[in-house]
């Protein structure tokens, strides 16, 4: 069965464009050409992947991520004219999964793409294929982590996560007490090919703690060893 692209572009030619090498390589794709547009078509047919520009009418790109991002857990590859490094952090922050810069190559825009689907196809392999211990809960005192509901609570409360946020806290618990270096976790968690650099780990580890720790500036759970990464204490 073909994955479903949603393509988001204002510009006719582009979305046009997109849409046609799509299409070519096997994808059913739909096309929206402002923000209202595309959080309707999402909501009425989910689809598996969401090329999302971010100048756009009615409700710009980090809206539309933000909505989405709170509904389901497709890959967003943002698509921006600017480079500014703040737009790359408000939309980690709405939850985008990648970036491209325009103008962009046609094959790299397609490379991220087979990269996004292919990394969500590992992901499920793997849950399928774990055995139900990996899969039970995990509790560090009043933290737990329920991998086969995909939640986590907090003192008996429901966290707020972000995918990215949620997919980093599970394989920290899952190496509890092994020191991962940043490299290792941007691989594992983001996927070889990102383009966002590890600092986008800082930023979610950053993230993890104001939900998790008391004093987040002095944190117990998720304690940074200098110059070598991150360790879980739970």
């Amino acid at each position: 069965m073909a994955e479903k692209i949603l393509v988001v572009e204002d510009e006719l030619v582009l979305r046009e464009t997109l849409t046609y090498n799509l299409v070519k390589q096997g994808y059913e794709v739909s096309a929206a050409a402002d923000g209202r547009q595309a959080v309707e078509m999402a909501r009425q047919t989910p689809p598996d992947l969401i090329l999302l520009d971010i100048m756009l009418p009615k409700l710009d790109g980090f809206e539309v991520c933000r909505l989405l991002r709170q509904e389901m857990r497709a890959p967003i590859i943002m698509l921006t004219a600017r480079t500014d490094e703040v737009d790359k952090v408000v939309g980690l922050e709405v939850g985008a999964d990648d970036y491209l810069t325009k103008p962009f190559s046609m094959r790299e825009l397609l490379a991220r793409v087979k990269a996004q689907l292919r990394r969500v196809r590992l992901l499920r392999e793997e849950f399928a294929a774990e055995t139900p211990v990996s899969t039970q809960q995990m509790t560090f005192d009043d933290l737990i982590l329920d991998p086969d509901r995909h939640e986590v609570y907090l003192h008996g409360e429901l966290l707020a996560l972000k995918p990215k946020e949620y997919e980093l806290l599970i394989y920290l618990a899952q190496h509890h007490g092994k020191t991962l270096s940043r490299d290792q976790l941007l691989e594992e968690v983001w996927g070889w090919d990102f383009s966002g650099g590890s600092r986008t780990v800082d930023v979610h580890i950053r993230w993890l703690r104001e939900k998790l720790e008391t004093d987040p500036a002095n944190p117990v759970r998720i304690i940074t060893v200098r110059g070598a990464g991150y360790r879980f204490e739970g």
